[in-house]
């Protein structure tokens, strides 16, 4: 599947080449789709500038699961039919699993190529076929060994993720692992194929990780400067809107619980939120194009308007992506618990070095700092997170309730006499939806919201014996859970 497509690139200011290219407010972390040849180029250029050294170390993480190979300098990976213009969710791949399909990609292409004569045929996002005449045909590790020969440091690393759920507490630890040992001002880049979802979580991680080198390195720097308020430096002070509702603010039932257990978990959560605003849209503060803890909100208030089968696909997301801001938490709690440590353990022979004389506070360098145990450690330490989530993600209310006021004088309409006061019932219905979905806006979503509700709600005060019919009918496929159909099955009559 080619990975190119219309309408790809979604920010402005773009860059040739390299779809959704931004950099994250504060940081030397940046993110984007999977560029072309030139792209990768003209982002390595965009990300020195006229300051930083070609030849200095720069990181870039690959957090796809799909291979890779380049025709004629674009990018095209290899997907199963069902995945074609969807999410990539491919199941446990490993960077050694990964790296191996795309060496078998790269021979099945050149095969298909000469077989072909010198034409290969591929698919875009909406299925359509394309037939290409390839003049180059390079693999992702290839065309990264080239662009070395111009950027001698870069430093490029699979950590294969999915889209909607959280990384692997070990794929955490394997980002951790490749950044120890890089300053403060070491550029680094992620990359998915548009510059969504997958990229910007890894983006978050990759803030937070510079967070605990800005943190382990300056604070005790910081604070024997007269008149300097440390506490201005940290992110955990940050407080939410009080004006955004619960799910907006991310305040989920087993976040809550999460936060009870860790060590200063609300300080966890809002240093969390702090750079999560800043990896997400202009509205949050930051250049991006989704921000994680508010598409959870997103994607909820779309559920209420979805069919059934619809609705299936989008609350496994919805509880996908609160595992992931689950976690990303509880990272956040470890990489504060890691800085502490950092500040504190340092070898006897360099503490002199690093040791402040105004108050015998180490000040070490970024690139000599060292995590002291794992994220998978950590979680292990704190047993019974992993347990909470899974039983958790779906603790929402994923329906409204309908007053009980309402729903009595709903059941008692049908219960005296269904057909002869169906009009009032449908009147009452909608009366009731029209209170219930105030909040709403007015708009296509929220007609649709009181339509399904009204659906449903009609459904639930059927007489039984139409209830247990309509039930039957839905089941075999001859009708579905309409209002329109449901009310033609209650009043429409067989000729005699």
């Amino acid at each position: 599947m080619a990975d190119g497509f219309d309408k790809i690139q979604k920010l402005p200011d773009p860059v040739p080449g390299c779809p959704n290219f931004r950099r994250v407010p504060g940081f030397k972390v940046y993110c984007c789709g999977q560029p072309t040849i030139a792209g990768f180029e003209n982002v390595l250029n965009k990300v020195c500038g006229d300051i930083y050294p070609k030849d200095g170390p720069i990181i870039w993480f690959n957090l796809r699961q799909e291979p890779n190979v380049y025709v004629n300098g674009d990018p095209i990976c290899a997907r199963p039919p069902n995945k074609i213009g969807e999410y990539a969710e491919l199941g446990a791949i490993t960077r050694d699993i990964q790296k191996a399909n795309e060496e078998e990609f790269l021979k099945v292409c050149e095969k298909r190529k000469t077989e072909n004569g010198g034409k290969l045929k591929a698919v875009d996002i909406n299925k359509k076929e394309l037939e290409i005449e390839v003049k180059e045909l390079k693999s992702l590790s290839q065309v990264i060994e080239g662009l070395k020969e111009k950027f001698p440091g870069l430093v490029h690393w699979r950590v294969p993720v999915c889209n909607s759920a959280a990384p692997l507490a070990a794929d955490f630890d394997n980002i951790c692992k490749t950044l120890v040992g890089t300053a403060i001002n070491t550029p680094v880049i992620v990359n998915d194929q548009v510059g969504l979802s997958r990229a910007t979580t890894g983006c978050v991680i990759a803030c937070l990780f510079k967070e605990f080198q800005i943190s382990a390195s300056f604070e005790g720097l910081v604070e024997t400067v007269p008149g300097v308020n440390a506490s201005l430096l940290k992110t955990d002070r940050y407080v939410m809107n009080p004006e955004k509702d619960t799910l907006n603010r991310g305040e989920f039932e087993v976040v809550k619980e999460l936060i009870s257990k860790l060590k200063d978990g609300a300080g966890a959560k809002n240093n969390a939120d702090k750079i999560i605003d800043l990896n997400g849209t202009p509205k949050t503060g930051g250049t991006g194009i989704k921000q994680l803890r508010e598409n959870i909100a997103e994607s909820k208030l779309s559920y209420e308007i979805m069919d059934d089968a619809a609705q299936a696909f989008l609350k496994t997301k919805i509880m996908d992506n609160i595992q992931k801001y689950f976690y990303l938490i509880a990272f956040t709690a470890y990489i504060r618990e890691s800085a502490a440590a950092a500040r504190e353990v340092v070898e006897a022979d360099q503490k002199a070095a690093v040791a402040l004389p105004a108050s015998g506070k180490c000040s070490i360098p970024a690139a000599q700092l060292k995590l002291g145990k794992s994220f998978v450690t950590f979680l292990s330490e704190n047993a019974g997170l992993d347990d909470l989530i899974d039983t958790g993600k779906g603790n929402l209310q994923w329906e409204r309730d309908i007053p009980p006021a309402a729903l009595a004088n709903l059941e008692g309409l049908a219960a005296k006499d269904f057909k002869g006061n169906l009009g009032k019932i449908i009147h009452d219905i909608y009366q009731t939806a029209h209170v219930m979905f105030s909040d709403m806006p007015q708009g296509d979503h929220k007609k649709r919201a009181k339509y399904r509700f009204a659906s449903k709600t009609l459904m639930r005060i059927l007489p039984p014996a139409k209830k247990t019919e309509v039930e039957g009918l839905i089941a075999g496929n001859a009708m579905t859970m309409d209002l329109y159909e449901i009310l033609g099955k209650c009043t429409w009559a067989v000729p005699k």
